[in-house]
């Protein structure tokens, strides 16, 4: 598995001045993490995640959250936990590789200039992966046999190895290029 390019920093959602929740996201996932109130016992606490909606609060009072997402999870791989006075929630992206520009719809949008760098690491997140993946196929262009003798691939599949191969150049430039940001 490729190592995943993380955010530098996490985004902060603020409404009158105060942090409501803390964001992050990679190609696969947007997490969330909410301060916890002191001196609430930790099974007071509760979140419902929905497809397209989440809910999180104290058991007997109003939710502190209770929003539509940006966009559709898989709810049977997103989940939460809480650790220290930290409630974090992991949203597993239903559409692999979109990037979010806040979890909650209409709620903190990231500001055109962050938008555009998040999408960027996202990018060079996911060419990453295609990279190790495109490294695995291209050692397979030569079987080796008995670590004595090399067969070569030949024919049609020498063709697809040559293209993988091209695209494998084209694209560690274009991750060159594109770090130096």
């Amino acid at each position: 598995m490729a190592e995943k390019l993380a955010p530098e920093k996490r985004h902060i959602f603020s409404h009158n001045g105060q942090t409501v929740f803390e964001w992050d996201q990679t190609l696969e996932e947007v997490n969330m993490y909410i301060k916890l109130p002191p001196n609430v016992h930790p099974k007071q606490f509760y979140c419902k995640i929905q497809s397209k909606h989440v809910e999180v609060g104290i058991k007997g009072n109003p939710p502190y959250l209770n929003h539509d997402l940006t966009s559709p999870v898989k709810t049977d791989c997103s989940f939460w936990t809480l650790e220290d006075d930290i409630m974090h929630i992991t949203l597993q992206k239903r559409d692999k590789g979109q990037t979010w520009s806040s979890p909650i719809q209409g709620q903190g949008q990231l500001d055109p200039y962050a938008s555009d760098m998040e999408q960027k690491r996202l990018m060079l997140q996911r060419f990453q992966e295609e990279v190790i993946s495109l490294c695995r196929i291209q050692d397979l262009t030569s079987l080796k046999l008995n670590s004595l003798a090399t067969v070569p691939i030949q024919g049609p599949l020498w063709v697809v190895f040559s293209l993988v191969d091209n695209l494998f150049s084209m694209m560690v430039t274009f991750i060159s290029f594109h770090m130096n940001f």
